[in-house]
C-alpha cells in the first residue's frame, strides 16, 4: 500500500485537492522523498543495457521468433 494518498480521479475531488494544495490546507508531497538517488541511477544503467545484452545473447532464429511473436501481438490488437 502506498505511503501517501493518490490524487483522486474524480474531477470534482481533484479540483478540491488542487485548491487545498494552492491554499495551503493540504501539503503537497514530493515524489522523490524516500528514493535513493544512487540506487535509481544504477537501476537506470541496468535498464539501458539490458535489451541490447539480451539481443546479443539470442541466436538469429530466436530473434526472428521473438519478432514474429511481437508482430502478431501488435496486429491482433487492431
Amino acid at each position: 500500500m502506498p505511503k501517501h494518498p493518490k490524487r483522486p480521479r474524480d474531477p470534482n475531488q481533484l479540483a478540491h485537492t488542487v485548491v487545498g494544495i494552492a491554499t495551503g490546507e493540504i501539503e503537497e508531497r514530493d515524489p522523490n522523498v524516500g528514493k535513493d538517488a544512487a540506487a535509481a541511477e544504477l537501476g537506470r544503467r541496468g535498464g539501458l543495457k539490458g535489451g541490447r545484452a539480451r539481443a546479443n545473447a539470442l541466436t538469429p532464429e530466436e530473434r526472428a521468433a521473438v519478432a514474429r511473436k511481437a508482430a502478431a501481438a501488435r496486429w491482433s490488437k487492431s
